[in-house]
This record gives structure tokens, C-alpha cells and sequence, in this order.
């Protein structure tokens, strides 16, 4: 397992956040096994679209999500499909730190496993 340590919660909170809000965890649990579009995981977990879209983006963004593989539709249209960096985390929050460990999905992604700023492997 990779191991994160936050000496500064304002850092580790908004991650944490992120993992456990329930659109998050949903989209996360869809995509640990296969890589999937966005409209594939709205229409599995019942999710708005346009929410997914947003989820999804902002997954990508702090390095939770990947692109897998990019197709092109019938019409010439990229399409994405993205799945996720991490098979399980356990986290552990005391007064002066958090300590996050991940189970990286699969052995091909990076050790870059997610791109904050101020983190501390141990």
C-alpha cells in the first residue's frame, strides 16, 4: 500500500471529502474494474449526467480517476473512459496528522498516485 502522511489537515480534509461525499464513492466503486464513459456511469448509479461529468472532472483532477483509453463514436466524437487509480484506502485522522493508505488499482498506474501539494510519503 501506498502511504500518504498530511501534517496539515487543511490539505488531507478536502481529499478526504472528495473520497467519502456519496456521488464520489459511487462513481470510485463503478470504475475500480473496468473502464467506463461518463454516460456508463451516470446511467449505472442513477447519477444526473451533468453531475457526473462535474464528479468526474474534479475525480480526475486530484488524481483519483484516469483516462484509460479514448475512442472515437460513430460521429468522430472522442469519448473517454476512465477508471479508477485506487482499489481501497484506509485513513487514519489524529490531532496532529492524517495518514491515508491506498491500494493502487493496478500495477501499471504511476507511483504518482495523487498530486497535492505539501505531501509527505512515509
Amino acid at each position: 500500500m501506498n502511504v500518504l502522511t498530511f501534517d496539515d489537515h487543511s490539505t488531507a480534509m478536502p481529499l478526504l471529502q472528495e473520497l467519502v461525499d456519496g456521488m464520489s464513492y459511487r462513481i470510485i466503486m463503478s470504475t475500480i474494474d473496468d473502464a467506463k464513459t461518463a454516460i456508463q456511469i451516470s446511467l449505472e448509479n442513477s447519477l444526473p449526467l451533468s453531475s457526473t461529468y462535474k464528479k468526474i472532472k474534479k475525480l480526475h483532477e486530484v488524481g483519483i480517476l484516469f483516462v484509460e483509453r479514448i475512442e472515437l463514436d460513430g460521429k468522430g466524437k472522442k469519448v473517454f473512459y476512465y477508471r479508477s487509480k485506487i482499489k481501497s484506502m484506509e485513513f487514519n485522522l489524529t490531532k496532529d496528522q492524517v495518514v491515508l493508505q491506498f491500494e493502487k488499482n493496478d500495477v501499471r498506474i504511476s507511483s504518482a498516485l495523487i498530486n497535492i501539494d505539501n505531501i509527505t510519503a512515509s
